[in-house]
C-alpha cells in the first residue's frame, strides 16, 4: 500500500469511529483546562490508526495527539485522531481526522478528513492536492477588506488573551473572520478555496502537518508571524492563497 493510501485508509478507519460515537455516552474527560476535552472516540480513534500504521509501517514512528511519540525513525506519521474534540462532544459538524507523514523532517503526505461532511482532503508533496479526488487550488482574492479569514483560540486564559490581541486587530480589516474550532479543517477548507487566510497561535503538530502541505500543494503560503518558513511546533502560524500574505501579516502587525 503506497503512503497516501494508507493515510486516507487510517483516516476512514478514524471518520468510521467518529460516526459510530454520535449519540453515544462518549465518556468525556478533560485534559490541560476545563474546556480541553478528549472523548472515547478520540482514543479508540488514534488506537485504529496506530493499529494499521503498525501492521502496514512497523518500522515508522507515530506521534499521535493522545498518545505522544512511540518510536524512533527517519519516517514519523503525524496523527490528531479528533481534531475538533469539542464541537465533536457538542454535536456541532465541524471535525475531522488530520494523518500526515513526516519523512527527514519534511511532510511528504497529508490528509485531512471532514468526517461530518464525508469530504476527503489529500496531498503529496510536489504532487498537488485534491478534494475527493478533484484538483483544488486556493482562492483568487487580493484585498483583505473582502477576505474571508479564520483564526482559532489557545485552551488556556493566558493563550486565549494573547489572539484576542491580534483578532482585534484584524476583525475591523476582513470581509469576515470565523473561529469554527478545528485548525486542520480550517487549512483544509484555505486549501479549497473557501477561506482566504488563517492564523493560529500555540499549535501541536499533529494540528497543522497535513493541512498546512494541502495549503502549500494547492498553491497557498504558510510563515510564520515574520514571513520566514514556518518549522512544526513554532508559536505562530500564518497560512494564506498567498496573494493576501503581506496583508496579512500587515493586518496582524507582526510585521
Amino acid at each position: 500500500m503506497h503512503d497516501l493510501d494508507l493515510a486516507i485508509t487510517a483516516a476512514r478507519a478514524a471518520a468510521a469511529l467518529h460516526r459510530s460515537g454520535l449519540g453515544s455516552d462518549l465518556a468525556v474527560r478533560t485534559k490541560s483546562t476545563d474546556i480541553d476535552l478528549v472523548t472515547r472516540i478520540d482514543t479508540a480513534a488514534e488506537q485504529a490508526i496506530r493499529d494499521l500504521l503498525a501492521e502496514h509501517r512497523p518500522g515508522d514512528a507515530v506521534l499521535g495527539e493522545e498518545e505522544g511519540q512511540t518510536g524512533q525513525a527517519g519516517r514519523r506519521w503525524i496523527v490528531d485522531p479528533l481534531d475538533g474534540t469539542l464541537n465533536y462532544a457538542h454535536g456541532f459538524p465541524y471535525y475531522c481526522v488530520s494523518v500526515a507523514l513526516e519523512v527527514d523532517g519534511v511532510v511528504e503526505v497529508g490528509v485531512v478528513l471532514d468526517s461530518a461532511h464525508g469530504e476527503l482532503f489529500a496531498a503529496t508533496r510536489g504532487g498537488g492536492a485534491t478534494v475527493d479526488g478533484v484538483p483544488m487550488a486556493v482562492s483568487g482574492e487580493d484585498r483583505i477588506r473582502r477576505a474571508m479569514l479564520a483564526t482559532g483560540f489557545a485552551y488556556s486564559g493566558d493563550g486565549m488573551a494573547e489572539n484576542l490581541e491580534y483578532f482585534a486587530r484584524v476583525l475591523p480589516q476582513a470581509g469576515a473572520l470565523r473561529r469554527p474550532g478545528a485548525a486542520a479543517l480550517d487549512l483544509a477548507n484555505l486549501a479549497a478555496g473557501r477561506l482566504d487566510g488563517f492564523w493560529e497561535l500555540h499549535l501541536n503538530p499533529w494540528d497543522v502537518a497535513a493541512g498546512l502541505l494541502l495549503v502549500r500543494e494547492a498553491g497557498g503560503r504558510t510563515s510564520d508571524e515574520r514571513g520566514e518558513p514556518y518549522r512544526l511546533g513554532q508559536r505562530f502560524v500564518v497560512a494564506s492563497n498567498g496573494r493576501l500574505h503581506q496583508p496579512l501579516l500587515e493586518a496582524l502587525g507582526t510585521i
